[in-house]
């Protein structure tokens, strides 16, 4: 992908729709079910619903998969999968995104605790973070599963030796962790992700991140918002609002009729445009619902109910 920039950025997004309107069959069909509507700006178009991973092979092209990544799922049917072309640009897309935010992955040690990701296969988190421990200069830099001894004394040894430190969770394993364990660490980088996963009671964002700050002596928990079906990522520096970035956007619709844009700071379905994703689909509609606040940060409300969810895809249904 040729560099991108604020000057560039709405020709490029116009030029990758026309792309994928043109050679993805899945989203093309989308488009005719909607009428073709009128694209004449970056802001006309339309978002693919995300189930569209789940019940199609959405690529832009020809198919030339590297390798597929997959959402959790008891079925293949109920999986998402999204088919990479090249892996290492995957890869190094994860690391230009996260770098922009934190600075060198080699300088971080990075303490993984993702138990059910890492037993399931096809994990595009897992894939990220295997590639962040490789590149990290520091051999501590390691998966735990379900050891939280293990965890404890590597944290411990960390904030002995002054080592900037991230640990990288899905929440309820660090709420399980910081319920059986607490330290004392300010420097430590609380990555949180992926939410609850039906292991625990879903709690409020912000008293997740308030027992989590209490457990570990730090001042603000820190967050990753990705998906199978996207190549990019968007981090929160604390505080739950996620900083935009020229690869990754945000736009919220409105619930009632998601082709239309909700206002700003109202609460709609959150629509992403993720130019990383050249060979799928650059244009999803998440079953996620947010808000776009006053900085221009993402900040995330909860999921769409079922109806909800219905409605947004509704024309979907009509791909064949």
């Amino acid at each position: 992908m040729a560099q991108v920039s604020d000057e560039n950025y709405e020709q490029l997004v116009i030029d990758i729709y026309q792309y994928q309107k043109k050679y993805n069959p899945v989203y093309a069909e989308y488009l005719i079910n909607l009428g073709n509507r009128a694209v004449h700006q970056a802001c006309d178009i339309p978002y693919l619903p995300i189930s569209g991973f789940k019940h199609h092979k959405v690529i832009t092209g020809e198919d030339l998969t590297e390798i597929t990544y997959s959402s959790s799922g008891t079925t293949e049917t109920g999986r998402s999968l999204h088919h990479i072309r090249d892996r290492q640009t995957y890869l190094n897309q994860t690391v230009k995104i996260y770098e922009s935010h934190y600075g060198p992955i080699v300088d971080y040690v990075y303490l993984v605790l993702l138990p059910n990701y890492l037993e399931r296969e096809g994990s595009s988190l897992i894939d990220m973070m295997q590639h962040f421990i490789k590149i990290s200069a520091h051999a501590e830099s390691d998966f735990y599963l379900y050891d939280h001894d293990k965890l404890y004394d590597s944290l411990k040894r960390c904030q002995a030796n002054r080592k900037p430190t991230v640990l990288f969770g899905v929440s309820f394993a660090l709420m399980d962790f910081a319920e059986k364990y607490a330290l004392d660490f300010p420097d430590l980088i609380i990555m949180e992700t992926g939410g609850m996963k039906g292991q625990r009671k879903e709690l409020p964002k912000a008293e997740m991140h308030r027992r989590l700050q209490e457990s570990f002596g730090v001042s603000s928990i820190y967050s990753e918002y990705g998906m199978t079906e996207l190549s990019s990522q968007l981090y929160s520096i604390g505080f739950g609002a996620f900083d935009q970035n020229i690869f990754l956007s945000a736009k919220i619709m409105d619930i009632t009729d998601p082709l239309s844009p909700s206002a700003i700071g109202k609460q709609g379905v959150v629509c992403l445009t993720d130019l990383a994703n050249i060979d799928s689909c650059s244009f999803i509609m998440t079953e996620d619902t947010g808000y776009i606040n006053s900085k221009n940060q993402l900040v995330l409300t909860g999921r769409l109910d079922m109806s909800e969810a219905r409605g947004c895809n509704l024309l979907l249904t009509e791909v064949g």
